[in-house]
């Protein structure tokens, strides 16, 4: 009785839940310096360690989550930083802001549209459906524009990060299908895509892609506040 206290004591560390993060994420970019593959991205290996190490051991996600949480309110200053960057990079920003914002725009009512459409398709609850269509925006934004359309919230934090992990895996490979290698174009579609997640990825084209992406994540978190209500009225009613 007193080992398994101490035992559930442990697990439920705040401690417990961040090393457990870290080692698996230095565990996936091991593998992955190894084997570079989009299968073997570090986010998508670290998930999928953690995973199997709760249901392994009985681990409760809310006992796991004591420390993951204090990684995951990381995201909104790690999303703030990456202005640094595009401060760097102002002069490119304001060269191809027609490009941005257009291309942006596009982005989001197409990602919208074809969302809205697929779960007309199949019938799918319209509150279920709009929770949805801000996969992706990053955690914060994505959460308030849920809300705002009174959506399911906790469909929403799954499917952005299912999408944010899907960017890094797929992402590279599109891009070099597409024979994409543009900075810019790289960082706008990899973080208008997959927000943070996506972001940290166009980083390793370098810091203007990197920039890019975090301009992204703010140009088409706004655009998704206008464009949500407008697609879910005139597809989802």
């Amino acid at each position: 009785m007193r080992r398994e206290n101490e035992m559930s004591e442990f697990v439920s560390n705040p401690l417990f839940g961040i090393a457990l993060s870290i080692l698996a994420y230095l565990v996936g970019m091991l593998i992955y310096r190894r084997f570079p593959h989009p299968l073997t991205t570090p986010l998508l290996l670290s998930a999928i360690f953690i995973i199997i190490l709760l249901k392994a051991t009985g681990i409760s996600y809310q006992d796991y989550y004591q420390g993951g949480v204090y990684l995951n309110n990381l995201i909104v200053p790690s999303t703030v930083a990456l202005g640094i960057p595009l401060y760097k990079s102002f002069h490119l920003m304001k060269h191809h802001a027609r490009s941005i914002l257009f291309g942006s725009l596009l982005a989001v009512v197409v990602n919208t549209s074809f969302t809205a459409i697929v779960a007309k398709i199949f019938g799918m609850d319209f509150f279920l459906a709009i929770s949805l269509f801000p996969k992706s925006v990053t955690t914060a934004m994505a959460v308030g524009i849920t809300e705002k359309l009174q959506g399911l919230t906790t469909v929403t934090l799954v499917v952005v990060v299912a999408t944010g992990i899907l960017t890094s895996v797929i992402g590279p490979t599109l891009l070099k299908w597409l024979k994409i290698d543009d900075p810019v174009a790289v960082g706008l579609s990899l973080g208008g895509t997959g927000h943070a997640v996506g972001t940290g990825t166009a980083f390793q084209y370098g810091s203007v892609a990197g920039a890019m992406g975090g301009l992204a994540i703010g140009v088409t978190g706004i655009l998704y506040v206008f464009v949500s209500p407008l697609v879910a009225s005139l597809i989802l009613s």
